[in-house]
């Protein structure tokens, strides 16, 4: 038996985090460029205190940014293209630790979940998956909330410039509201953010699972199909006694499940090569009611990970749907959880990035600015006064340009996750070595069992 040391493993575990945390954070930097102007867009909406439509028929006369199209050109008029990608430093360095932290607290917050056997238990397993998203998403908030905040008061405060960069900005929060202003928003970031977490990661598994019991469902159609094709033409070509032969065993088979309903037993035939459950997927049954299907669904959404999705579309062995399609569902998957998990969360961001610039003197000619005193507010008192003073649209300001961003963000992040881990993986060797045990295992049972088979 070969003895691996606790310390080799430790120094495996702190390698695969490695990998982690810098696969994510790439993923993260790649989508924070390709979306920086619908971040700066979605900002000047929400720091915006005049409302858009809705209290008034001249509401709109007064609004600096009107709709999407309206700011987009407003902004490359007046500040230039630069003006789109205002913040994109300090958004960077912000996505780093964030990103990183959140894949790795994730996949930690899932390796304990099983280490202690919590899931063990299939009804646990949506439960623990939310919670974990929620975890991760909280502990890669602290780690990065004063870039987020640095972020966001380059992007609101336009032209002429009220801080020249972010070392300028820091400063300037510093000096007037002490280190704790760097963490202004804090709390309620955090209520905002371990609800989209947990949505964002949970549906994320979901549509995973849902995408794959579909794929299941249509290999067992396929496999029907091919096997009914082949019993006709083999019907077609044989004797008369076969035929009877035949019929004599589906007669046969029926009266056995008859009987064992009738018992109250499994009504399920022995099984035969066509209904094999596909071996990616044994937990999920190859013929079940809607009922069980549906719970099949809800424990695969909490355990399909990305990796597990690119195992079940044959990524890892080259057969069946191949390497693009598992792009393509983490692509697809990650877009709708980013969008529906953004739009349940957006009144928080709103309050969220009112926290964030009170106090900050931009130019008047951006409308009125967000009082100091509003810091000092509770989150329900600040919900309460947008939508008092800017309607229940307020609470939603800037929910396009954040739809738009969230969407994409979260489908380009994931799937450039897998392909940066899956690049990673190959350059550290982890993929050969595992191959190779593989092998070496398969070797070991396969001369166990001879020897087994010389005993007398």
């Amino acid at each position: 038996m070969v003895q691996v040391s606790s310390s080799h493993g430790k120094e495996k575990d702190k390698g695969r985090m490695v990998i982690d945390a810098t696969a994510g954070a790439i993923a993260g930097c790649i989508a924070r460029v390709i979306t920086g102007p619908l971040d700066v867009i979605k900002i000047r909406f929400q720091v915006q205190l005049e409302p858009i439509v809705g209290l008034s028929e001249s509401a709109s006369l007064h609004s600096k940014y009107t709709g999407f199209q309206q700011a987009l050109t407003t902004i490359m008029r007046e500040e230039g293209l630069p003006g789109l990608w205002r913040g994109t430093v300090p958004g960077l360095l912000l996505t780093v630790p964030y990103t990183a932290v959140q894949f790795v607290a994730l996949q930690q917050v899932r390796q304990a979940a099983t280490t202690y056997g919590l899931t063990a238990n299939p009804g646990a397993l949506p439960l623990i998956s939310l919670a974990s998203g929620a975890l991760a998403g909280a502990a890669a908030t602290v780690a990065s909330y004063p870039f987020d905040l640095l972020r966001t008061t380059l992007a609101a405060q336009g032209e002429p410039k009220v801080y020249g960069n972010m070392w300028d900005a820091a400063r300037g929060i510093v000096s007037q509201r002490g280190a704790a202003g760097l963490y202004c928003g804090l709390g309620v970031t955090l209520l905002e953010i371990m609800p989209y977490a947990a949505l964002q990661f949970g549906l994320y598994d979901a549509l995973n699972a849902l995408v794959d019991v579909g794929r299941v469902r249509l290999q067992r159609e396929a496999a029907l199909r091919e096997a009914a094709a082949a019993a006709a033409v083999s019907r077609s070509s044989g004797s008369p006694a076969d035929e009877e032969a035949l019929e004599g065993e589906d007669e046969e088979t029926g009266n056995k499940q008859q009987q064992r309903r009738r018992r109250g037993g499994s009504s399920k035939a022995p099984r035969t090569p066509r209904q094999q459950p596909h071996p990616h997927h044994h937990h999920i049954p190859v013929e079940v009611g809607a009922d069980e299907e549906m719970d099949a669904v809800a424990a695969a959404a909490a355990n399909l990970s990305s990796e597990e999705s690119e195992e079940a579309a044959g990524v890892s062995n080259g057969k069946g749907l191949g390497v693009q399609h598992s792009r393509l569902q983490a692509f697809t998957c990650g877009l709708l959880a980013g969008l529906l998990a953004k739009l349940a969360t957006h009144p928080l961001d709103v309050a969220k990035k009112r926290y964030q610039v009170a106090g900050l003197q931009r130019s008047l000619r951006y409308g009125a600015r967000v009082d100091a005193r509003f810091a000092m507010r509770s989150l329900g008192q600040s919900l309460a006064h947008i939508y008092r003073t800017e309607g229940v649209m307020g609470l939603w300001k800037g929910s396009v340009p954040s739809i738009i961003k969230a969407a994409p963000s979260a489908a380009i992040t994931f799937a450039a996750y897998d392909a940066v881990l899956a690049w990673l993986l190959v350059v550290s060797g982890e993929q050969q070595q595992a191959a190779q045990q593989a092998a070496l295992q398969a070797q070991r049972q396969q001369e166990q069992q001879q020897q087994q088979e010389k005993r007398p």
